[in-house]
């Protein structure tokens, strides 16, 4: 992976925005590490706090860093947790760390591997959660939206754990109901958490996956992602089912990224 150009960018909401090559990454308020912008991080975040919640410590590991905005909220909310993160751009960690320190007692170490293999490297039954938030260029990598990698992401889960995942689609949902059907094969779990107009199908935006070897509390998702300011919504069950039928699993042998987003750098909400 090449590496970015970064940019820090204060905002009205009084924190930064991380920008990478142009598209922004990170939305980080030092002063209030549970301030969550961007409204796929909330949801990552609603998912995490019905399935685990604080203050007791869980360990995480986070596909993609970035401004680490994640992984300062969980330190926030659930103190003494250990967490790994998978970034292999050392020049945005080392820019994040300065411009951005890490507060201090935090048990966040970050890693300069690709998500894929640093995934691989884990132990077995080693995380409580799986962030994936990676993108390269605007979109996320095809080889963390194979069955390859959700049988690898299920090794490393507890039987407890949850995968959460940004992945992101346009209008139909045809990429996410092939990244579903990959998931499946190896949680039996699954839930979509999303803005409604997204769910609705009406523009291209973020879809947050959970996914888990136990049933998921339907009902406490939907409570913790109500009490965030965005019109979300969850799907689960037979109506995901339903909505993402005729997905066909993407493999190593035939991997797709993301879609692009139409406009970047100007689709997230914040």
């Amino acid at each position: 992976m090449a590496e970015s150009a970064v940019e820090f960018v204060p905002d009205e909401h009084g924190g930064v925005t991380v920008m990478r090559d142009g598209h922004p990454q990170s939305h980080v308020d030092l002063e209030d590490p549970g301030h969550l912008v961007f409204e796929y991080v909330q949801h990552m975040a609603a998912a995490i706090d019905a399935t685990f919640p604080a203050p007791d410590p869980i360990g995480v590991t986070h596909v993609g860093g970035a401004g680490l905005t994640l992984p300062r909220w969980v330190h926030r909310t659930r103190p003494g947790s250990p967490q790994i993160v998978l970034e292999p751009d050392e020049l945005l960690t080392a820019a994040v760390r300065e411009e951005l320190p890490l507060p201090r007692g935090h048990r966040i170490r970050v890693r300069p591997q690709l998500g894929r293999p640093g995934v691989a490297a884990l132990k077995d039954d080693s995380a409580h959660v799986i962030v994936v938030d990676a993108f390269d260029e605007g979109r996320v990598p095809h080889d963390l939206q194979t069955r390859e990698f959700f049988g690898e992401a299920a090794r490393v889960l507890r039987p407890d754990g949850i995968l959460v995942m940004n992945s992101p689609d346009e209008p139909g949902w045809r990429h996410l109901s092939d990244v579903l059907t990959g998931a499946r094969e190896a949680f039996p779990a699954l839930a979509v958490i999303a803005m409604r107009d997204v769910i609705k199908g009406r523009r291209f935006g973020n879809a947050t996956v959970v996914a888990s070897h136990r049933p998921i509390d339907v009902d406490e998702v939907r409570r913790q992602v109500n009490r965030w300011p965005f019109p979300s919504g969850v799907l689960s069950g037979n109506q995901l089912t339903r909505r993402t039928a005729g997905g066909a699993a993407l493999t190593d042998a035939t991997p797709r990224p993301s879609p692009a987003a139409p406009d970047p750098g100007q689709w997230r909400v914040r």
